[in-house]
């Protein structure tokens, strides 16, 4: 077993949070009971990149609870944390990933995952599948299939799909309902407000806050940042969603516009270049901009860097970048995922229907993926509805069900047999 990790006497700390997120985990708690008798990984190898934090880890030990030989890495370098990492490690676990790692690190320790040859992935915006498309595709002797967490990897895949250059089969589990209806709402709305609040010390009620996107994680955004007594503004690119924003009760803009009027800028678009120089021209002195979207990319800090005279870390996790006539512009995260890189994540009761997803797919892929062909598939519904119904089960809260007279109804354009 190896590792390359911060420190591995921070082993305990991370200990008591990773307990603390399985005791608030209960689908994936019974998961892990089942696959300790069932073993459905048993002589399997999975490679998992994905951020490093305590709900993860959980993830990676219910995995080895079934069975499987894990190797665990980030697909964030702010979003690591150590202690959490050093706890798996003292686990004996393969673990690979240090807090704000430098690009030659982190890349470097993907392919560390990848070096026992897994036979699952699961990536969490595609880091390991670009590897092994790119440069490791010699790790693809053993691969099964893989599982992709976020939106931003499945679109990079489909966009290989389409190509006809996607190397093996991959379950999008970011699109199953129980995953995008609730971590990509609920899970994302309040952990990117509870990592501004807290990073900036501020309150939310009167400020104007712009959301820039308005898919599932926007909508998350924005009906927090309503709900805690912002004025929301919405940009979009697509009509229809600018529509619904309207119909929400928020304002909708053009970025262009929206620049001057904002206090605080989420970006949730999964693009590039959403904020740019000639939004920073016109931007309020104090204006705050974090991002919530996969890849550092939304916010184009190099551009704000070239027109600014000074930068400062006028707080822990906060630069002040400050333009030639005295105005600051602060960014959070240095333009990163703010609820990972300035949080704890997503609560742990949302991750766990999403990673439960996650461990039912891989399930799912090791029994099946050697049948699959090499596209993206939808998580199998009955995987969706499992898992919605573990977690009413574990809440002891009753669902109906249709009699055969409706089911009927329901499925046939010819109804005169009920009449009869």
């Amino acid at each position: 077993m190896s590792y390359d990790i911060r420190d591995i006497n921070l082993a305990e700390s991370g200990h008591k949070k990773i307990k603390w997120a399985a005791a608030n985990m209960p689908v994936l708690s019974r998961i892990e009971q089942e696959y300790a008798v069932t073993k459905p990984f048993a002589g399997l190898k999975i490679a998992v990149s994905v951020h490093v934090e305590a709900k993860t880890a959980y993830l990676a030990q219910v995995l080895r609870a079934g069975g499987a030989r894990v190797a665990l890495t980030g697909c964030n370098p702010l979003s690591t944390q150590d202690d959490v990492a050093a706890a798996l490690a003292s686990e004996g676990m393969e673990v690979f990933c240090i807090h704000d790692a430098d690009a030659d690190t982190y890349v470097r320790h993907l392919r560390q995952a990848l070096e026992f040859n897994p036979h699952i992935v699961i990536d969490d915006g595609g880091d390991l599948a670009q590897l092994l498309h790119t440069s490791e595709t010699d790790k693809l002797i053993d691969l099964i299939g893989g599982c992709e967490e976020t939106t931003t990897g499945v679109k990079r895949l489909k966009i290989l799909e389409r190509e006809h250059k996607l190397r093996y089969p991959v379950i999008a589990v970011n699109d199953a309902r129980c995953k995008h209806l609730f971590d990509n709402r609920f899970g994302t709305g309040q952990s990117v407000w509870s990592a501004i609040m807290n990073t900036t010390n501020l309150v939310v009620a009167g400020k104007t806050v712009v959301v820039n996107g308005f898919g599932m994680c926007g909508k998350g955004v924005a009906l927090r940042a309503a709900g805690m007594g912002a004025r929301v503004i919405v940009t979009e690119i697509d009509p229809v969603k600018a529509c619904e924003a309207l119909m929400e009760g928020y304002d909708v803009m053009r970025m262009d516009d929206a620049a001057a009027v904002g206090d605080v800028f989420v970006t949730v678009t999964g693009c590039k270049d959403v904020i740019t120089s000639k939004h920073y021209i016109n931007m309020k002195n104090g204006a705050i901009m974090c991002n919530a979207g996969h890849f550092d990319v939304e916010i184009n800090i190099p551009q704000l860097q070239a027109m600014s005279v000074e930068k400062k870390n006028v707080r822990n996790n906060i630069d002040s970048y400050i333009l030639e006539d005295g105005r600051s512009l602060n960014i959070l995260a240095q333009g990163r995922l703010v609820n990972l890189a300035a949080g704890d994540g997503h609560p742990a009761e949302i991750m766990d229907m999403s990673f439960a997803l996650q461990a039912r797919s891989a399930e799912y892929i090791s029994k099946h993926g050697q049948k699959m062909e090499s596209m993206v598939y939808d998580i199998p519904a009955e995987i969706d509805d499992g898992v919605a119904m573990t977690l009413l089960q574990h809440k002891t809260k009753g669902l109906d069900t249709l009699t055969p007279d409706q089911q009927y109804y329901l499925e046939n354009w010819d109804l005169s047999e009920l009449e009869k």
